[in-house]
Order: C-alpha cells, then sequence, then structure tokens
C-alpha cells in the first residue's frame, strides 16, 4: 500500500482513509484496516488530506482515521481544521492517538471527531469504534425519519399569534412557552385538530429543542436568512414534530447574531406561520431587538414574564417606557408572575398588588412554582403534562390554553 493510494483512481470507491504524519509509525492500524476494508482505503499525510477532500472521490469517503501521537501536537491547529473540514463534508473522524494529552483529545472532539481509540490498538478496537459510528448514524437517521415534518401547508389559515417574553433571566419563559404550545395542540377539536406552531426565536440561546428533545437543524439557519425565497412548503420542511402533534421551528444549531434576522425576515415566518396554523407561540429573546417591535404588532397577546422581585418590578418598567417612547402597542402585553405566591399566602398577594400599584399594571396570569418536576420534565425532554399531569404549573398552562381557545372561538363566531 504505498502513500499515493488514497488519489489514485480505483474500480472501486475509497471508503476510507487513515491521515498521519507516516502511517508506518502506527503499523497494527494498517493490519486493521486492511481487515475492515479489503482494498478500499488509503493513506493521507496531515499535508494532502486538505487537497483531497477538496477532490470528487472524497463524496465517497464514509470515515478517516486520524492518528497522531505527542510528536503531532505541534500540528494541532492544521489538525484541528482537518477534523472540521471532514465534519462539514459529513466524513466521520475517528481519532487514534499515542500519548496524546487531553486538553488535545477533547478539542478534537469538540470540533467533530466521533471516536477516540488508544494506540496500540487494543483488539477489535477499531471495528468496533466504526460499529459504534455506524450505528448512530443509523438512529440519527431513524430519528429524522420519525420527527421529520410530513404536515403539509394548507394556506388557508389566520392564526393567532402568542409570544412570550422573560423580562428577566430565569422567569421560566420557555418552560411557559412550550407547554402553552403543547396544551393548545392537546385540546380536542373533535375530527380535526388544532395546528400549532411553536417558533423559538431566541436565536442565541434558545432551548425549545432541548426542553421536547429535539435536534438542531442547519436548515433552520438557511430558512432565516433567506426569507425572500422562502414559501409555505419550505417553511413546513424546516419544522420538526413533536409526538404528531406539535411543529415547532427549533433555534439554529449555531450560535447567531442577532441582528442577522431584520424586521422583514420576521415578518415573512410569522405572515407564513399565521397562514398556515391555527396558534403560532413565540419563545422571544430576553434581549430588546429591532424585530421585537415587529412581534409585538402581529401578536394577538404578547406574554410578558416575571417574577416577585425586584429585578423583574425594575425590569418590567423599563419596557413599558421603552415601548411608551417608541408609540408601541404595549397595552398587548398580558403580564404573567411565574412562581406566585400559594392562595393562602397573603403577605404575598400583599406584595403582587403592590407591585402592580406601582407598576400601573394588571398581573392577570399567576402561575404557581411547579417544583422539581419542572425541571426534570425539561431535561428529560418531555413536556409537563407527560411526567407530572398533576403538576400545580401544568393545570394552570392547561388552563390557560383553554381559556385562550375558548376566547379565540367566541371572537370568530361573533
Amino acid at each position: 500500500m504505498s502513500s499515493s493510494a488514497a488519489l489514485q483512481e480505483e474500480a472501486a470507491p475509497i471508503v476510507a482513509c487513515t491521515i498521519s504524519r507516516d502511517v508506518q509509525n502506527f503499523d497494527l492500524l494498517i493490519e486493521d484496516m486492511e481487515n475492515e476494508c479489503g482494498e478500499n482505503w488509503g493513506d493521507l499525510s496531515l499535508d494532502d488530506a486538505g487537497v483531497f477532500f477538496d477532490q470528487p472521490e472524497a463524496d465517497h469517503l464514509e470515515f478517516v482515521a486520524l492518528a497522531i501521537d505527542q510528536d503531532d501536537e505541534a500540528q494541532i491547529d492544521l489538525i484541528s481544521d482537518l477534523v472540521r473540514r471532514a465534519t462539514a463534508q459529513k466524513i466521520k473522524v475517528l481519532v487514534i492517538a499515542e500519548e496524546v494529552s487531553p486538553i488535545v483529545l477533547h478539542k478534537l472532539l469538540k470540533y467533530g471527531a466521533e471516536e477516540f481509540v488508544p494506540y496500540p490498538l487494543p483488539d477489535g478496537a477499531l471495528h468496533d469504534a466504526i460499529t459504534r459510528m455506524r450505528e448512530k448514524a443509523e438512529q440519527a437517521e431513524m430519528v429524522a425519519a420519525n420527527i421529520a415534518n410530513n404536515l403539509k401547508a394548507t394556506g388557508d389559515r389566520d392564526g393567532v399569534v402568542l409570544p412570550v417574553h422573560g423580562f428577566a433571566g430565569g422567569t421560566g419563559a420557555t418552560t411557559f412557552a412550550v407547554n402553552l404550545a403543547w396544551e393548545l395542540a392537546n385540546i380536542d377539536e373533535g375530527d380535526e385538530a388544532l395546528r400549532v406552531c411553536l417558533l423559538d426565536l431566541d436565536l442565541q440561546f434558545g432551548s425549545a429543542a432541548t426542553y421536547l428533545d429535539l435536534p438542531r437543524r442547519e436548515a433552520v439557519f438557511e430558512l432565516l436568512t433567506e426569507t425572500d425565497t422562502m414559501d409555505s412548503d419550505s417553511f413546513m420542511q424546516a419544522l420538526l414534530t413533536f409526538n404528531e402533534k406539535l411543529q415547532v421551528l427549533t433555534a439554529p444549531s449555531e450560535l447567531i447574531p442577532l441582528d442577522v434576522v431584520e424586521q422583514k425576515d420576521v415578518k415573512k415566518i410569522i405572515d407564513v406561520a399565521k397562514t398556515n396554523f391555527d396558534y403560532v407561540v413565540i419563545d422571544m429573546p430576553r434581549t430588546v431587538v429591532m424585530w421585537t417591535e415587529t412581534v409585538l404588532s402581529e401578536a394577538h397577546v404578547y406574554f410578558g414574564m416575571t417574577e416577585l422581585d425586584m429585578r423583574s418590578a425594575q425590569n418590567t418598567l423599563r419596557m413599558i417606557r421603552a415601548l411608551k417612547g417608541e408609540e408601541l402597542p404595549y397595552e398587548k402585553i398580558r403580564y404573567v408572575l411565574n412562581r406566585a405566591p400559594g392562595f393562602t399566602d397573603l403577605n404575598g398577594k400583599s406584595r403582587i398588588k403592590r407591585m402592580a400599584e406601582s407598576l400601573d399594571i394588571k398581573i392577570e396570569v399567576l402561575m404557581p412554582d411547579g417544583g422539581k418536576q419542572v425541571v426534570q420534565s425539561n431535561d428529560h425532554g418531555v413536556p409537563l403534562s407527560d411526567v407530572a399531569a398533576k403538576n400545580p404549573l401544568r393545570k394552570e398552562i392547561q388552563k390557560l390554553a383553554a381559556s385562550i381557545h375558548e376566547t379565540n372561538v367566541s371572537a370568530v363566531e361573533g
């Protein structure tokens, strides 16, 4: 096997490659690669690998075995770049490491390497690692097939837009948004179920995908930045389905600047969502951006999440002043007090009254503290109704969803 085998034209495509400074330093790897891939593998140097990734032959690669030792740590930037490029081209990366520092291994795994095997290779270790990588890929395909959105665009709806905005950190805005959307999706409407969509517009740190155990897709970023060509069909394809009832537009897979999305982009997304769904719940970023005005203008009710503390009161006052100063429809805000005092807590009720009077607002929705079950629900990626149906927070969100739907139906009939 010559060092240029991977670059020569073969009758059968090359499905795997070793990448190393000198593969002869890893003779056990050569034997195992021949056992796993027969003649359909090649060897590349660290310098040649980047060139090969640009060749059409790289499209056939299933994985690369990146073999490094302590002498290669000086070239960690080059090696990290190779891992990133391979991952971007959907090529799996298996790291074979001999006496390499944990920091280097962590860095390579962070950049997309899927498996790590120490060298000298234990018996069967390469085979087991390749098997695990293939099983992961198969499972990912199965998950994607199960959650892929099969709901068709209708274009005949005029949905109710319900944004949720946390006025302070940790007020439970995402928990509220996710569970409100799920409760709306489960309202019994006889033969035809309600069509409900959850948009996670907290583009940097949105966690709706985590709370529903959904993957984040690269298609979301493409959708957000190419709204000029977006139609109902492309919008529906970017959504993921949760338990066959709720459609979700997750936050992008990577952290992006909030100003990447402009007002016209958000307006287009909401307009398309409204025409295809009965209810559109939006999880907003805590930061106020240019397109916050757009969402507020499109909203039927704008939920503002607060708590009974000074920071929430101060932030709520700032928000009201900002909206009034810009002559925006601040009256759309419906204030939600999370972790509200219990029914028998007279002192707590008195504090709520004083807070409302000092801010000159009405706190209409009181959400009780759901306790540890809320954290457990979010960590397990399921709504509260699935793990704690009798949780007091879940019951209140369920009542609110029913009230919203009842009001909407009455308005339509009226």
